[in-house]
């Protein structure tokens, strides 16, 4: 192709450089606006539930444009579920992330509870754990919404039961533990005290749950001295 005349490369090259600048500050920007959007869709989401999320009320709160907010997102389901994985990262970030620090075994076990009741006692999310809510909210329901939140319940059960298989395999608990069934009842005493807290704005639930943890899992380790006394 011709070269246009009297333009240099030089200024070729100036020009798709400005341009391109311009389209990263675009994006950078839409990025920025899509984090604001879903760091107040978490918060909202635990309190009154994801079916509370609308585009008007996002735009009017963060004083941003609707057409914006919709661009960003393209429909109320789309920002249900970016809204879930957003949660899903913050969870991870504040949860197993940290536990992972500790080496596998009755330790990792101990800090994985730890860090979950630290979690919810502190309001990461100010409606408690984030996800305690919206399940209930979605459990009955059919759609993508439910199946994503499907997959983060299995996700979190997994991790529950993987450090239980660890600790297990390690020999810090009994080799007959029933890895199901003592994840299944780790997981109940946090969700028992993140229910009775948040409904009761009492934070005693976090110390009879940390106690009904460290008796369960004192009860199923090989040396129960190896458990500490969760805080």
């Amino acid at each position: 192709m011709a070269s246009e005349p009297g333009v240099s490369e030089d200024a070729r090259a100036g020009a798709r450089a400005a341009a391109g600048a311009k389209l990263d500050g675009r994006v950078e920007r839409g990025n920025q606006t899509r984090r604001l959007v879903l760091r107040r869709t978490v918060d909202i989401a635990s309190v009154e539930g994801l079916d509370a999320l609308s585009v008007g009320r996002l735009a009017t709160e963060l004083k941003l444009s609707k057409s914006g907010v919709f661009a960003l997102f393209g429909s109320k389901e789309e920002l249900q579920l970016a809204t879930i994985r957003a949660a899903g990262r913050i969870f991870l970030d504040n949860v197993v992330e940290p536990a992972r620090q500790s080496p596998p075994g009755l330790d990792r076990l101990w800090q994985l509870c730890a860090r979950w009741l630290d979690y919810s006692e502190q309001r990461i999310f100010p409606g408690g754990c984030f996800f305690y809510g919206v399940i209930a909210e979605f459990d009955a329901r059919e759609g993508a919404v439910h199946d994503a939140l499907v997959l983060a319940d299995r996700d979190w059960n997994g991790q529950v039961e993987g450090c239980v298989a660890e600790a297990r395999d390690t020999g810090e608990l009994r080799p007959d533990t029933d890895v199901t069934q003592l994840a299944f009842e780790l997981i109940a005493f946090l969700e028992a005290a993140n229910a009775h807290s948040v409904l009761h704005d009492k934070p005693d639930a976090y110390r009879r749950a940390s106690a009904a943890i460290t008796a369960r899992l004192r009860g199923a380790a090989a040396d129960p001295s190896l458990v500490p006394q969760l805080p």
